[in-house]
């Protein structure tokens, strides 16, 4: 779930919690704490990835973590898929997490964009569950606002991340995103394009995405431009691992007009902010989000891997990925989240960024994020090492059955060759 805070004016207090919870447990932005709770903990369910309360981010984190594990070859246990089907309303959408799966959906205040179209993308990755992303996509496009994009929840203004989200969904899906469009005749990317600051903004933030405009005016968000550039080429969060061509970036070209005129351009200058702010820094993103501490955010650095890579931008995300997997940088310790134990979301965005970017999720820093990934939750319908173990089994047996059926074809011709001769004996 993107990265906000209360100025996001949505409908009522719950949802600004909500969204603000989520992007805690999934993000680990530390700015904020569980005083913000509105309940206990949620039970764990069985099939559920992580041991943290699921409250605000079970659907995401889980749908996070089926993608994460097809990028590395891993199907997902079958009650794992079961928990994440069925925690989808009636309606297709998608809530944070619902304990009680018998008691309905509030359709206007307990269902997301974001979550609703990360479930889909995961869905849709793992296969077999045709139905629940059929429910789930028109469930997004029922909810889609006239400018072409996608707000929080159903009545909400559209804002970047959740419309990136959902142009993901409709991607993964085998929908063109273009295709989509509401009743005004707008498309997603018509609604995503507004979202980028043009050549009127100040040098450092042209080409940059901002999350929304607030009192009229739309501020840099590394957050939303990762995700934006993403988006804008049409790919969710689980992309192709990039091969050894580089593209460089294009920014901005500021002597030919005041924004991008289509979505590969826009996607290529939100490249070109995020390089710049990394090399700002040196090798990586600190957040956006007003109010958050200081410092290096590994989510949102991993995000920019992960677009930076999609857009072909090799040697850009190579950078970045380097210091995500330095000592120094300790991402490894903050994927195992406060527990220890490994956080799904976390792990996920890892893996999915160092995949995007042509590297082993199985070898980072000495560690084996799928690995890790894979023992917050139920164990594996099946891995890479175990499917291989069974092609060789099958060729073993193959190989077997091949031998005696050729003897037993000997054995028959031996037999015809002296049941012949004799035959032909006086």
């Amino acid at each position: 779930m993107s990265e906000r805070h209360s100025t996001m004016a949505p409908r009522s207090a719950a949802r600004r919690t909500s969204a603000i919870l989520g992007a805690v447990a999934l993000l680990g932005t530390t700015g904020l704490t569980a005083a913000h709770a509105d309940s206990a903990p949620s039970p764990k369910a069985p099939g559920l990835y992580g041991t943290a309360d699921p409250k605000f981010d079970g659907v995401f984190r889980q749908s996070l973590a089926f993608l994460a594990q097809n990028a590395a070859g891993v199907s997902p246990a079958p009650e794992a898929v079961d928990w994440l089907a069925g925690q989808q309303c009636a309606d297709g959408g998608y809530p944070g997490f619902r304990a009680d799966t018998g008691k309905p959906c509030d359709a206007q205040k307990g269902e997301f964009t974001d979550n609703t179209a990360a479930a889909v993308q995961a869905l849709a990755a793992v296969g077999g569950r045709g139905e629940q992303v059929k429910k789930g996509l028109d469930w997004l496009t029922a909810h889609q606002n006239a400018d072409g994009g996608w707000g929080m929840g159903p009545g909400e203004n559209s804002n970047a991340n959740s419309t990136a989200t959902a142009i993901g969904a409709l991607a993964a899906a085998g929908k063109d995103p273009a295709r989509i469009t509401a009743k005004s005749g707008k498309s997603p990317y018509d609604a995503l394009l507004t979202f980028q600051l043009g050549c009127d903004a100040k040098a450092d933030d042209q080409g940059a995405f901002g999350w929304a405009p607030q009192n009229g005016q739309l501020t840099a968000d590394n957050s939303a431009s990762a995700a934006s550039s993403l988006a804008a080429l049409g790919k969710g969060y689980l992309v192709p691992a990039a091969g050894k061509d580089n593209k460089p970036v294009q920014p901005l070209d500021c002597k030919q007009g005041k924004a991008a005129k289509d979505p590969q351009a826009a996607a290529s200058a939100a490249a070109a902010y995020l390089v710049k702010k990394l090399d700002a820094t040196g090798d990586h993103l600190e957040s956006s989000m007003p109010g958050a501490p200081k410092g290096p955010d590994f989510g949102v650095t991993a995000d920019a891997v992960t677009a930076l890579a999609a857009g072909g931008h090799r040697e850009a995300a190579a950078k970045p990925l380097k210091w995500l997997e330095s000592k120094d940088a300790k991402a490894v310790q903050w994927a195992k989240g406060d527990s220890g134990q490994g956080d799904p979301g976390r792990l996920a965005k890892l893996v999915l960024a160092v995949h995007a970017a042509g590297g082993d999720p199985g070898d980072f820093a000495g560690t084996d994020l799928v690995a890790q990934l894979n023992a917050t939750g139920p164990k594996p319908a099946s891995t890479p090492a175990q499917q291989e173990e069974k092609k060789k089994e099958k060729g073993t047996t193959f190989g077997v059955w091949w031998f005696v059926g050729v003897c037993l074809v000997a054995g028959i011709g031996v037999g015809f060759l002296l049941s012949g001769r004799k035959k032909k004996q006086p």
